[in-house]
């Protein structure tokens, strides 16, 4: 339990006061069918698309809340998972002076976007088991240190973070630990929601993209206590999630049965992609997964990468990741694409 929680000593001084963008749906809004909108400047014939989007996706907002068990007023959602990221870090760093700390090997964009703001980062490698080091990270903690980036389960190693460790560093860092979940879907493990009322220094980050299906429609999704929503909301882009995604997002929240068919099917692929790839010569290790992908240890990462290359068949080489020596990361496909990707390795196998 995070008590005596001061938000306003993390948010940068001078957005403590920003004054939002007040967009003309900011200024009225009604359930009413029966009016005349002569306020935005759109064009008035009626179509689908011919008003702006609620700028704050109210609808859609009261669903995920109803779908997730909790207070629409937790929510924030974004365009895509990485304008949270960037709102997170533009909302609590001051350029030139503050710090991230993340966990390498993990999810690139956490680095890309504290150099976009100038902000500085700390790096505490995973363990030999792509674990987080609770003893290492409190050590390198400093008082610059805003914000702890955690993605879990990870990106690109597949594994779910141990929640001992993630609940100690709510515990004992003061600033805000922002747990990444956009494969908690495919995870047997809690999701960190679970404890979303118990810290007020928690943030966790899920998406649409993965299991949903809908990586191009681009909506990524913000918990967290309501006084950080509150300043997120002031500093994102009004129109920040364009209708066509939230008519999206809302249809596949009333298909929720066929998403989880989806995801048991990818796991059950899953585990045929991992059984055909342990009977491979020169597949040295296949790590235990808790997403919809695989990471796996080969004898030459380049060489097997353009190998599959060569058969219409893309992967993400990571072998420059540190403790992804020789490591490849393989999505899993659809049946139809492994039974593919499983003849290649049949072909190659020694």
């Amino acid at each position: 339990m995070t008590d005596n929680f001061d938000i306003s000593k993390l948010i940068r001084p001078e957005l403590l006061e920003l004054k939002p963008y007040a967009s003309a749906r900011d200024e009225f809004s009604t359930s009413s069918k029966d009016i005349t909108f002569l306020d935005a400047n759109e064009n008035p014939f009626q179509s689908h698309l011919n008003r702006y989007p609620d700028p704050y996706q109210t609808e859609l907002k009261a669903e995920i809340a109803q779908f997730k068990n909790l207070s629409p007023k937790q929510i924030l959602l974004g365009n895509g998972s990485d304008e949270v990221i960037d709102l997170l870090v533009r909302l609590f760093c001051q350029p030139y002076q503050d710090e991230i700390l993340i966990f390498p090997p993990t999810y690139g964009m956490y680095q890309v976007v504290a150099e976009l703001n100038t902000v500085k980062i700390k790096t505490v490698n995973l363990n030999a088991d792509f674990q987080i080091d609770v003893s290492k990270t409190l050590n390198e903690i400093s008082n610059q240190t805003k914000l702890i980036f955690i993605c879990s389960p990870n990106n690109p190693t597949g594994n779910a973070m141990s929640r001992e460790n993630v609940i100690q560093l709510l515990n004992q860092f003061k600033g805000i630990v922002v747990v990444d979940e956009a494969y908690q879907d495919f995870s047997n493990q809690t999701s960190m929601l679970e404890n979303l009322n118990d810290f007020n220094n928690l943030v966790v980050m899920q998406t649409f993209s993965k299991a949903f299906g809908l990586a191009g429609a681009r909506l990524g999704m913000c918990f967290a206590n309501p006084d950080i929503i509150q300043y997120l909301n002031r500093i994102k882009p009004p129109y920040n999630v364009n209708q066509l995604t939230q008519d999206a997002a809302r249809k596949q929240l009333k298909n929720t049965q066929d998403v989880q068919e989806q995801i048991n099917i990818l796991k059950e692929e899953k585990l045929k992609l991992k059984a055909a790839l342990k009977n491979v010569d020169w597949v040295k290790k296949v790590y235990p997964s808790d997403a919809n992908f695989l990471l796996v240890k080969v004898d030459n990462a380049n060489k097997r990468y353009q190998m599959f290359i060569d058969h219409n068949i893309v992967v993400r080489n990571r072998h420059g990741q540190p403790g992804c020596l020789n490591c490849l990361r393989i999505t899993v496909g659809t049946p139809k694409e492994n039974a593919y990707l499983i003849k290649i390795l049949n072909q190659f196998k020694l």
